[in-house]
């Protein structure tokens, strides 16, 4: 049985009304508080005498801090319920943005950016069981796809910060982006009411969740494709503006056009292959492979790229992406919490989470390398585009969906 219970009578008795809009702020202020740091890189990077190396650490401490916590983070939430799992990572988020706004010091700044990365791996797999528990099965591509939409919207919120920066100074923005995360937080408290209680017989200590996760192969096959998938989409949000800049001569604000162009498409996507998807389920990995498999294509392209026509194709490209390769998470999100028994929804969003950022570690060294050895970004984005290929044929051949039979 994968369908949520009905909703409960009384206050807060419409989800998509009182609850999921938290979940959404929840992805707001944890992608604008990461976000902020990188739009304001060159400011942070002068201001602490930082080079591009010590810079890239704070991505990499960031990510793998995630890759790290997801799947703890899941085995909690099945325990402990979404809403106190969500306050906690948000007391993480907003002390690490606190930190990063007093301190000034380089290695304060990279504790604190691990920090950020442990406390918004608690969102994913608490935000999915939310949809999950509170979403029938026929609604929950929907509500996965809305509550989403807050990964672009905290991307739009912080290139706003990138240009206030030249206004007001860095930390003190950092300091508003923790008012704002414990302000989110606060309404997480909320969500406690609706925390459906692990019956006695099935209360087992979240390490027993993570073992039950990690016994199943289905688990391991669809967590390490999904890694694949988000090494195509790391890769074309981490060198975008640097790939228009370098290879197709394009301007900075025609670069960074570009990049908006990627986010509002994906804003919009997300919602609708969210909704697509309820329209396939028990099979909504045919709608996933059909998104990335086609971004395969789109990925090949951009070796095609150059100056002058070129980089009107480019532009097409990104729109493509954007609506593919950038947008495929909330069907992927529905697929985790589904596959498994309902009781480990969230540490098995978890185990996806964890092997995604994973793939967002690596992805960007293999791209760069490719740049620098084996021929520029022509190589770099073929590659990309056949590690994304690998994880769809993982998908479609060794992938089942649903939960365990009996």
């Amino acid at each position: 049985m994968t369908d949520a219970a009905p909703p409960s009578k009384g206050a807060g008795a419409n989800p998509w009304l009182t609850r999921l809009p938290i979940l959404v702020g929840a992805h707001t202020v944890g992608t604008a508080n990461v976000v902020s740091v990188l739009a304001m890189a060159p400011v942070i990077s002068a201001e602490l005498d930082l080079s591009a190396t010590q810079f890239g650490l704070f991505v990499t401490a960031y990510y793998g801090a995630q890759a790290i916590g997801s799947l703890p983070a899941g085995a909690m939430t099945d325990r402990y319920g979404v809403g106190r799992s969500l306050f906690i990572g948000h007391i993480i988020m907003a002390a690490s943005a606190v930190v990063i706004s007093l301190v000034g010091s380089y290695a304060a700044c990279l504790a604190a950016m691990f920090l950020m990365g442990i406390g918004y791996s608690m969102n994913n797999p608490s935000t999915a069981r939310g949809v999950f528990d509170w979403f029938p099965s026929k609604r929950r591509g929907m509500a996965m796809g809305i509550k989403q939409v807050g990964v672009p919207l905290g991307g739009i919120i912080a290139a706003g910060n990138g240009a206030l920066v030249t206004l007001v100074h860095w930390q003190t923005i950092m300091f508003w982006i923790s008012a704002l995360i414990a302000m989110n937080g606060l309404f997480c408290l909320y969500l406690v009411r609706f925390h459906r209680p692990v019956p006695p017989a099935e209360r087992k200590n979240p390490m027993a969740h993570i073992g039950e996760v990690l016994r199943s192969r289905n688990n391991h096959c669809f967590s390490f494709a999904n890694g694949l998938l988000n090494i195509g989409q790391t890769n074309f949000f981490g060198f975008l503006t640097l790939f228009l800049t370098e290879a197709a001569r394009a301007s900075q604000p025609i670069a960074g056009l570009a990049m908006g162009i990627a986010q509002t498409a994906s804003f919009f996507a997300r919602i609708g292959w969210g909704a697509l998807s309820d329209k396939f389920v028990g099979r909504r990995k045919v709608l996933n492979n059909w998104i990335c498999g086609v971004a395969v294509v789109f990925l090949a392209g951009m070796a095609l790229v150059g100056p002058g026509w070129g980089l009107w194709f480019g532009m097409a490209l990104v729109l493509a992406l954007g609506i593919t390769i950038a947008s495929f998470a909330p069907v992927s999100q529905a697929i985790a919490v589904e596959m498994v028994e309902p009781r480990l929804a969230a540490s098995s969003m978890g185990y996806s989470m964890s092997a995604i950022h994973v793939g967002g570690m690596i992805g960007p060294v293999i791209f760069g390398f490719a740049v620098d050895h084996w021929g520029g970004y022509e190589s770099a984005w073929l590659v990309t585009a056949a590690l994304v290929a690998i994880g769809v044929a993982m998908l479609v051949f060794w992938f089942r969906e649903g939960p365990p039979r009996e």
